[in-house]
């Protein structure tokens, strides 16, 4: 893992080298920016204590964050509605949203299946869901993986600067295209917009690796490799 100021200065340098390169963020925030009018209504789903939500609280018709950890609700101050819950079991009326995101979060649904049903009953007809996650079968999700949950617990918050009480285990049970696809269609959910995402900055730790890093984007630009990149960025439509 790599410091995330680290990770920054490595990401900048990479967008020299090739211009055109979006982080998944920033490809997550233009997909939601596509779809937010002073009518919409947004749905954070695991909102968390910020997220870019936040950039649209006064764009949208009316933006709601649910999370299942009431400290974090309370510090979220890009809502105008924040709600004490789960996915698996959404306290809203059915269509009751235009449009549901969420970051961060599928990778620790212990069930999926469950969280994506109730996501689809609450959108609107036309309504979207947009996502951003790891995708399982990178090289920095596999070591991720394959960390013991006592060393992630350490290594997260000294390396990103986050609080212990905000690492939350991972599971990765709908962490490929392959089974987003599968599940967010069995809830009705088609898929609108998929974006493998590279990043060089996870493997990082030096100019030397940063080099190796760049490396294996240009390798996993090709359509057969580019499943093995870092994030999943996903628009899905409900039928």
């Amino acid at each position: 893992m790599i410091p995330l100021d680290q990770q920054d200065h490595y990401r900048e340098r990479y967008r020299t080298l090739k211009p055109t390169y979006r982080t998944s963020g920033q490809i997550y925030e233009r997909l939601v920016a596509k779809h937010i009018t002073p009518e919409t209504k947004v749905l954070d789903a695991g909102c968390g204590r910020a997220g870019v939500i936040g950039l649209f609280r006064d764009k949208a018709g009316l933006t709601v964050g649910l999370d299942a950890d009431l400290a974090s609700l309370c510090d979220n101050v890009g809502l105008h509605q924040a709600v004490l819950g789960r996915l698996a079991a959404l306290p809203f009326a059915t269509a009751s949203f235009d449009l549901v995101i969420s970051s961060w979060v599928i990778e620790h649904l212990p069930e999926p299946e469950r969280a994506f049903a109730e996501i689809a009953r609450v959108l609107r007809p036309g309504g979207r869901f947009i996502f951003l996650t790891p995708n399982a079968w990178n090289y920095v999700v596999l070591v991720n993986r394959l960390m013991p949950a006592w060393l992630q617990f350490r290594l997260v918050p000294r390396l990103y600067g986050r609080r212990e009480k905000d690492t939350f285990p991972v599971v990765y049970r709908a962490n490929t295209r392959r089974k987003l696809h599968s599940l967010l269609g069995q809830a009705g959910l088609r898929c609108e917009e998929f974006y493998h995402v590279g990043d060089p900055s996870y493997v990082a730790a030096n100019d030397l690796l940063f080099r190796l890093g760049v490396l294996l984007e240009r390798l996993t630009d090709c359509s057969v490799l580019r499943s093995l990149k870092v994030h999943l960025v996903g628009s899905y439509v409900k039928e």
